[in-house]
């Protein structure tokens, strides 16, 4: 009796800290650290199933539980099975959903160029609500605290309660905001169209400090050990301090950057436009290495298993050893890669533009 008690009291539990639990959001956490917990393939065996979307797809995957969410041109989010890639469920907006989605719980958080910002249930897959703003979304939502962080094209942060939608505070960026905020040190920290990296109290909205590029950014930042990383159009990644957001250092590539950083160990790993994946030295900025693909990459890398997993416009998805860049393996697909890859269950999930979702181990 006391035995079957424990077990009944263990699974309502594990029950409720699910429903009201885990979080699973673009680059991994509200640091965007770009660091997976999961397991992934250091030596590639198969693919393991392939989702063929109606129409293009630039969101990148998101996994949570059993269930990968891929956001479509056509408007739609798919939620598919992650072991067998199978359509679940979909829940159309009015617009792109080019952000990567993000899921707290039983609620799946949307961005759409409808303008709105949508919380829908997991469980019936229907909407709880809907934000609105001024402008196209296409940053994707963060949730830290009880809170979901955006931008808009609306040149507008916004702080939104994730429970009920209300908004929080919302700060003026003066630029468009295509960037994902990152959320760490009680700061939120986003880059704008019109070249500024902000760092915004989370709790009261108001700007602590800003750092001037002058060209956008489209890169989302990085925050590790008391750094902001972040790639621009200046073709540089800057290393800023979170506290006083002065530059501690930068190191420029022959391409705009529009990946957004991963700090795992003692390195940064990014991707730039002019072909290559590179792995710079985290505290002294020398490069650590080094790799040349075939096409601008606009991808964001995951890490995983001590290897740095990222996509190219080459339409090659690539596992390479975060020590030195030695290729793993590759994988090719017949349309460019732009986002960033999930890791879960052993797997990698990517998709590539013509709307195919691929899941390799």
């Amino acid at each position: 009796m006391i035995r079957g008690f424990s077990l009944l009291s263990i699974a309502l539990l594990t029950s409720l800290l699910t429903a009201c639990g885990g979080t699973a959001m673009f680059r991994e956490d509200p640091q965007h650290s770009g660091v997976s917990d999961s397991s992934a393939p250091t030596r590639l065996d198969k693919l393991v199933w392939k989702y063929s979307a109606p129409d293009k797809v630039y969101s990148s995957p998101i996994v949570y539980d059993d269930t990968v969410y891929i956001g479509c041109k056509n408007g739609y989010v798919y939620a598919l099975d992650l072991d067998t890639g199978r359509l679940k469920w979909s829940f159309q907006t009015r617009g792109n959903v080019e952000a990567a989605v993000a899921v707290k719980g039983d609620t799946l958080y949307i961005g759409s160029w409808d303008g709105y910002l949508y919380a829908v249930d997991t469980d019936s897959h229907q909407m709880k609500w809907k934000f609105r703003t001024g402008g196209f979304v296409y940053s994707a939502p963060v949730i830290d605290d009880g809170v979901v962080y955006f931008g808009s094209k609306d040149k507008r942060v916004y702080a939104v309660d994730a429970e009920n939608g209300s908004e929080k505070w919302h700060f003026d960026a003066k630029g468009e905001v295509y960037s994902s905020p990152a959320v760490s040190n009680g700061l939120v920290f986003v880059g704008t169209l019109d070249g500024y990296l902000r760092a915004i109290d989370k709790q009261s909205g108001q700007e602590q400090w800003n750092y001037t590029v002058r060209q956008a950014i489209y890169s989302s930042p990085s925050v590790h050990d008391g750094n902001v990383f972040i790639g621009t159009d200046d073709k540089y990644v800057h290393v800023v301090n979170i506290k006083t957001g002065q530059l501690k250092w930068r190191k420029k590539t022959a391409g705009k950057i529009f990946s957004s950083p991963a700090v795992y160990e003692d390195a940064v790993y990014f991707g730039s436009g002019d072909t290559y994946i590179y792995a710079y030295d985290e505290k002294q900025s020398g490069r650590k290495w080094e790799y040349k693909t075939n096409g601008p990459v606009f991808s964001s890398p995951v890490i995983s298993s001590d290897t740095v997993y990222i996509g190219s416009t080459d339409g090659y998805l690539y596992a390479m050893a975060a020590a030195n860049g030695k290729l793993r393996w590759r994988y090719k697909v017949d349309s460019k890669i732009y986002s960033s890859p999930a890791i879960a269950d052993g797997k990698v999930i990517f998709n590539s533009v013509n709307g195919e979702v691929f899941a390799i181990q």
